[in-house]
């Protein structure tokens, strides 16, 4: 039951962001969750023994979000996404020259200084992006794809899965859960596009739900290599019966740059 509150209040906010309110709101909200997204990531590494302040990986990465989300609008008279981008790996490189002498532990914390705030920022910044350039349906488009996609992997494996996918990584995972989740987003992505995104071919539409049902599998895999890692289930326990915000939103992470694509050079 907690589980289904915590997704209905996600699922409520997130439809009168996008839908109802300005396009900044959408901005706004997804520089919150890559805040925190980072924020978790910083979690994870001090798992490891390299710390991180959650604070400052956050305010990188929401402000990677928010230079991507204006990055070729006209709010500003030069793109900010080059410079901030290039702020965040130099100010990550002298937090880690500051942070300590030589270790094993110095290498994890300049990776993850680096790693974090392009890691979500940029993934996120891209579906503000989408709501900025394109409307809220594209983005609808895509969360319902996604969402089908993650959906049909779960039931799916669990009705039939034998055969594991990753189990080094992600040992709940089947080949089975897989296939029915790229055949369902194939299915999702023809069905949605009929109501979001109606100019695009019905094959290519069933083309783009297999490859972003590919990369959001690869975005789910990638983040349970981090939470392996550090040895942890969840990236935080911040949504009840959900995990972390990170958790939500890892299949996103690259299934929005691939969307972003698709959307700025293909659609």
């Amino acid at each position: 039951m907690t589980r289904i509150a915590s997704a209905a209040v996600l699922a409520a906010l997130l439809i009168l962001t996008i839908w109802w309110l300005p396009w900044w709101a959408t901005m706004t909200l997804a520089a919150i969750a890559a805040a925190l997204s980072a924020a978790e990531v910083a979690g994870l590494s001090a798992a490891v023994g390299a710390t991180v302040a959650p604070a400052g990986l956050g305010v990188a990465a929401a402000a990677v979000s928010v230079a991507f989300a204006i990055h070729d609008g006209n709010l500003l008279q030069a793109d900010a996404l080059v410079p901030v981008v290039l702020a965040v790996v130099i100010g990550a490189g002298l937090v880690a020259l500051a942070s300590g002498p030589p270790s094993p532990a110095a290498l994890t914390r300049a990776a993850v200084l680096v790693m974090a705030p392009l890691y979500v920022g940029l993934p996120i910044g891209a579906l503000a992006w989408m709501a900025r350039s394109h409307g809220p349906a594209a983005l609808t488009w895509l969360i319902v794809v996604i969402a089908a996609s993650d959906s049909a992997q779960y039931y799916t494996g669990r009705a039939f899965g034998r055969r594991k996918l990753a189990p080094a990584v992600s040992p709940a995972k089947t080949v089975e859960g897989a296939i029915g989740g790229i055949v369902v987003a194939a299915v999702a992505a023809v069905g949605a596009g009929i109501y979001w995104l109606p100019e695009q071919p019905t094959l290519a539409l069933a083309i783009l739900g297999v490859l972003l049902a590919a990369f959001g599998m690869a975005g789910d895999l990638f983040e349970s290599l981090l939470k392996r890692s550090a040895g942890v289930k969840d990236s935080s326990t911040l949504i009840p019966g959900h995990g972390g915000v990170l958790d939500r939103l890892d299949s996103y992470l690259f299934a929005a740059p691939a969307f972003y694509v698709f959307l700025r050079y293909f659609a």
